[in-house]
């Protein structure tokens, strides 16, 4: 709608000429989604807008148009009515629109988003899904809201994603959780999908049958007494039926190339959508029937256009004199003045990656990667960008970062992703490794490159060893060897040479152990810190840190100096000044050999005076000096050391910089803000500042699409973790769904197939996203209370109002704030002086409103008598503060069933929030007998080592004193018997705790099957326009092969949390591990130590 005066503006024969030039068949047209259906009409997403068509697909009209995304349609009984999601205000939210066309009715206001499933069989109401009430973003619930607006009403169904209303309304056919096979064919892991058939009645519910191994069962249809469902039970998705009175299950089509994608329905008629095309299916006859819909329209994300190049800003450089900055700015290559010109594209290229530039510093050429060939390779181009720049082909495992010219010009360092170090001759092309990591480091790259020495003969490099600890090497090019100059007993890092000659300078840190063993969560609260080191490159260089004496001069050599008509200082300085002009002149011709002696090379390591801390950055630009960057207190900024005066001083708050290749000037960061300034010195305020918004990039995604799908197959190729791909032809996919390319009619479409493509991988944590849609509507907030509501007396009633923990600024609990004193039970009757009523919905009186003050009346009678006015300042989500709400409600059931023996703790994930939730459950409750660990909806992170060590903690003795209860060491252990909480929803890391949980020993574990997702993700280059694909490059194996993925791991004890028993408020896997525990401490309690008498050692 907000570009409806430019659309009409725009030429049919403009939109025809896009869609030409794109290959987009207006008379066929393909990558048409999420279909829906009435008597009369379909209904579709095409370009990320809402479409109507006639039945049989002629005469499509596009009925929204908005900067957000539209999704989900679904038509009303009568078929008169569209009801669909959309982000006209950033939030997902519900809208109907006439099938006529007209501005759409806004029915949901809450910030969390809300999905449109259908609508009720009677037609009064839209059927959403939402997580806006739940205690864990792993699931979603029902909720009906009115075609005519009000309060939305949860259904009593616990948990729902796919569903479907049975004819007369009585019965739900549903899936209880996402699917997970969106990113992932021949799933089977614990999260499959099931249809589950619910009575409204007595809650009871029956399950679609499905065959021995499982399947995944979705998007249940009901027509008559038959269930109509997707399902890949036989290979990829096709459409099924069950019929509910002979429970037969019967395959109604057999596609084999491409699965159904989504399907809907509307009295006897089916639509969905397969290999980009919509079908129909009529199952009176039983027959599928392609539809022909041909759009002719103008594709506005297909155009040209020109973007600002500010929010792309990747990789950069400083020239030789710091009179320009070269960057790599969304696939082209950019240099920006200092003070004085224009920002210039020295590329100008569209539909090829270039990135990481670097500048010779004769100042002659920018170095780059390009993949113009298809294939990464290096190009060295002119600085000024005229004339074609030299390709030179380089070795590696595909994808390469890191280029560092060595001073003459002649040599070039890189990387690349298989962690390999390599060094290149410019003039012959002629490539040699350096070396190689011996392990994995998260991120894209690592980088390996120190410094190069100013004779271009050495350089600097760190090798990551089989500790997980960075060495410090020198090469030498000459000899083509690497020599160690640290000892591999502490992380080194950053080793550069003094601008002299004499040192090189690096960190090192000596506490770094648990901190770079990353993939430990018992690393998670650990700190490291790093010293400056140096070491003197010549025998005969004494410490720059040798105690010093004052001592009296020689008073008879002055006089004899004097005697020669000369005073001794002034001889001294001509001297001085004579042989720094033959140094000059002979660096003229050729720069002087560095002399390096590397026998007792690390005994000559000597420590910088400054005391340890979080160091980075480090770097030389005088002789005798260094800068480094320190973090404290959240702030991060540049200090400088000197090395002659023994003194160090902070230059200017920035959170990056380099130096010019004369050490002179750099190039620094300070948030967003980038500039040029003296090397070493604090910026002048105003001076130096890049205007990085006067990049402009002309972008054809016409030309960059096809780029970015074959980046991202060429980013699976070389960083997917198995070079077999799971057994996929990875070449033959990638021709299989090239043939959309043609069709991609939004950024979004082109995320699809990338998707569709990468799914062959038959992989978890497989995702794609993000890249650059033409417009993304501003978010405005909503505004929550931190409590539940009800209807009542055509009012809002407050039923429960979350306790939160109001120092805490993400546990804010806005109605419990002190001195408001609002209770359950009372009305909620105006906002900021509008009177509420139930007519309007609660959640639209609170847009905008979050963390701004609203003024309230609030009073315990409907009509206003005893009413009070208050003021609040709402929050935009409640999630944390449900959470918190459903953990202490578990926390209490366990104490009160177990009179207090056993502890209840909660893990939501194995990263930062598990390690905190551990540590504020677990140890408050360290004294009790039996612990219970609830790992449900546990999203993964690092390996959770710190649960399992400490809930594997053996007694050890007791230790008494005079007076106060003895203790126990360790204090913080429980011995006694141990319950872990597993299910469908805990994945990934949720997946490795549970492992280990039961290959060591630990205990029973009760509840279902867990996701079976336990690959990883460790970094990945960008896609140009900014978009992302993952390629799992970890995975799970031991000597029984590689494991978990795509299994999960299955519980000791199999509890199913069946709706009738979550409806009555019951947990069953809870109460069974309760249940297991208990009878556990029973038989098996841990042993009562007694304090024997105390000793006797006096002799008698």
């Amino acid at each position: 709608m907000k570009k409806m005066a430019m659309i009409a503006a725009l030429s049919l024969l403009l939109g025809m000429t896009t869609m030409v030039l794109s290959g987009i068949d207006p008379n066929d047209t393909r990558l048409m989604e999420q279909p829906a259906i009435s008597q009369d009409h379909i209904a579709f997403i095409y370009a990320n807008d809402l479409w109507v068509a006639r039945a049989d697909g002629t005469q499509p009209r596009r009925l929204t148009i908005s900067e957000g995304i539209e999704s989900r349609p679904q038509f009303s009984p009568n078929g008169k009515t569209i009801a669909f999601s959309a982000q006209y205000d950033g939030n997902t939210d519900v809208y109907t629109v006439p099938v006529e066309g007209g501005v759409p009715t806004r029915l949901t206001w809450h910030p969390f988003a809300d999905l449109v499933e259908g609508f009720t069989p009677d037609g009064k109401a839209v059927l959403f899904l939402s997580q806006r009430t739940i205690h864990s973003g792993r699931f979603n619930q029902l909720f009906t809201v009115g075609v005519e607006g009000g309060f939305p009403e949860v259904l009593v169904i616990p948990n729902a994603y796919h569903s479907s209303y049975s004819p007369d309304g009585a019965y739900m056919a549903y899936t209880p959780g996402r699917e997970a096979f969106r990113q992932w064919k021949n799933y089977r892991g614990g999260t499959m999908s099931t249809i589950w058939i619910f009575s409204f009645a007595d809650h009871s519910k029956s399950e679609i049958p499905r065959p021995e191994g499982g399947c995944n069962d979705i998007e249940p249809m009901w027509i008559g007494e038959v269930i109509y469902f997707l399902s890949d039970r036989n290979g990829e998705f096709n459409l099924f039926s069950f019929h509910t009175e002979s429970k037969e299950v019967k395959q109604l089509t057999s596609y084999e190339d491409f699965p159904i994608i989504s399907a809907s329905h509307h009295g006897d008629r089916i639509i969905f959508e397969q290999a980009g095309y919509l079908h129909t299916f009529d199952t009176g006859s039983a027959s599928a029937s392609k539809l022909t819909v041909g759009i002719a329209t103008d594709l506005l994300e297909l155009r040209p256009r020109y973007v600002k190049g500010d929010q792309y800003v990747r990789a950069g450089d400083i020239s030789p004199s710091g009179a320009r900055a070269v960057f790599d700015i969304r696939g082209d290559i950019f240099t920006f003045p200092a003070e004085k010109g224009d920002a210039r594209n020295l590329t100008t290229t569209t539909g090829i990656h270039e990135k990481e530039p670097a500048w010779s510093p004769d100042g002659k050429h920018i170095a780059y990667f390009s993949d113009a060939s298809g294939e990464y390779q290096l190009h060295i181009k002119a600085q000024d960008g005229m004339g074609e720049a030299r390709v030179i082909p380089v070795s590696g495992t595909g994808f390469y970062a890191d280029l560092n010219w060595s001073p003459d010009s002649k040599k070039i360092t890189y990387v690349d992703n298989g962690r390999n170090f390599y060094i290149l001759d410019v003039a012959s092309g002629s490539i040699q490794k350096i070396d190689s990591d011996a392990l994995y480091r998260p991120g894209p790259f690592r980088s390996f490159h120190g410094d190069w020495s100013s004779d271009s003969r050495w350089l600097t490099y760190t090798k990551l060893l089989a500790t997980n600890f960075s060495q410090v090497f020198l090469y030498s090019v000459d000899a083509n060897k690497s020599y160690p100059l640290s000892d591999g007993m502490s992380d080194a890092a950053e080793p550069v040479f003094d601008r002299g000659g004499k040192y090189i300078y690096f960190f090192a840190s000596t506490d770094a152990g648990p901190v770079v063993n990353w993939f430990d969560m018992s690393n998670d609260d650990m700190e490291m810190t790093r010293s400056i080191y140096l070491v003197t490159l010549q025998k005969e260089t004494l410490s720059p840190f040798a105690k010093e004496s004052d001592e009296e001069g020689a008073e008879e050599e002055n006089e004899e100096k004097e005697k020669n008509g000369e005073k001794a200082d002034e001889k001294d300085v001509k001297k001085a000044k004579k042989k720094k002009g033959d140094e000059e002149e002979g660096e003229k011709e050729e720069e002087k050999a560095l002399k390096i002696d590397l026998e007792g090379l690390q005994l000559r390591i000597v420590a910088v005076p400054v005391d340890a801390g979080d160091y980075s950055g480090l770097g030389s630009h005088k002789e005798n000096q260094f800068l480094y960057l320190k973090r404290s207190a959240g702030k991060t900024s540049m200090h400088s050391y000197d090395l002659e005066e023994r003194k160090d001083e902070e230059v200017a708050e920035m959170n990056g910089y380099q130096l010019s290749a004369d050490g002179k000037k750099m190039l620094y960061r300070k948030g967003q803000t980038r500039g040029i300034a003296d090397a070493g010195k604090k910026p002048e305020a105003g001076k130096g500042i890049l205007d990085m918004k006067s990049a402009e990039i002309r972008i054809d995604p016409l030309d960059e699409w096809p780029q970015i799908f074959d980046e991202a197959w060429r980013i699976n190729r070389d960083y997917f973790y198995d070079p077999g791909m799971h057994g996929a032809d990875w070449k033959a996919m990638k021709e299989k769904y090239a043939r959309f390319l043609p069709d991609l009619a939004c950024r979004s479409d082109l995320n699809r197939v990338v998707m569709w493509m990468c799914s062959e991988l038959a992989v978890g944590h497989h995702r794609t996203g993000g890249g650059d849609r033409l417009g993304q509507p501003e978010r405005v907030s909503g505004g929550l209370l931190g409590a539940d509501f009800k209807v009542e007396n055509n009012r809002y009633r407050i039923v429960k109002i979350f306790e939160g923990l109001n120092w805490n600024p993400d546990l804010r609990s806005p109605l419990t704030e002190p001195g408001l004193n609002v209770k359950a039970g009372e009305y909620l009757l105006a906002v900021n002086g509008v009177d509420l009523t139930a007519a309007t919905n609660l959640y639209q009186a609170f847009e905008n409103t979050s963390g701004k003050i609203v003024n309230l009346k609030v009073g315990p009678d409907p009509d206003g008598s005893g009413a009070r006015d208050i003021r609040v300042v709402p929050v935009n989500s409640e999630y944390a503060l449900r959470n918190r709400d459903w953990v202490e409600g578990n926390l209490k059931k366990v104490n009160e069933a177990t009179n207090g023996q056993v502890a209840y703790v909660y893990v939501p994930n194995t990263t930062s929030a598990g390690h905190t939730y551990f540590k504020r459950y677990f140890f408050p409750q360290a004294n009790k007998k039996a612990i219970i660990l609830d790992e449900r909806y546990n999203g993964g992170g690092s390996l959770a080592d710190y649960y399992i060590d400490i809930l594997l903690r053996p007694y050890q003795s007791h230790w008494n004193m005079r007076y106060t209860n003895d203790f126990k060491s360790p204090s913080a252990s429980i011995q006694g018997p141990k319950v872990m909480l597993i299910d469908e929803n805990a994945g990934s890391g949720g997946d490795m705790l549970p492992f280990m949980f039961r290959k060591f020993k630990v205990g029973t574990m009760v509840g279902k099957t867990t996701w079976g997702g336990l690959v990883g993700t460790l970094g990945f280059p960008e896609l140009l326009d900014g978009g992302y694909v993952t390629a799992p490059n970890v995975a799970i194996w031991t000597e029984d092969g590689f494991i978990i993925e795509n299994v999960g791991v299955h519980p000791d004890i199999e509890v199913e949390q069946t709706p009738a028993e979550l409806i009555k408020g019951r947990d069953p896997q809870l109460e069974k591990a309760i249940e297991v525990i208990m009878e556990q401490l029973e038989q098996n309690p841990p042993k009562e130590y007694v304090r024997p008498p105390y000793p006797v050692r006096v002799r008698k």
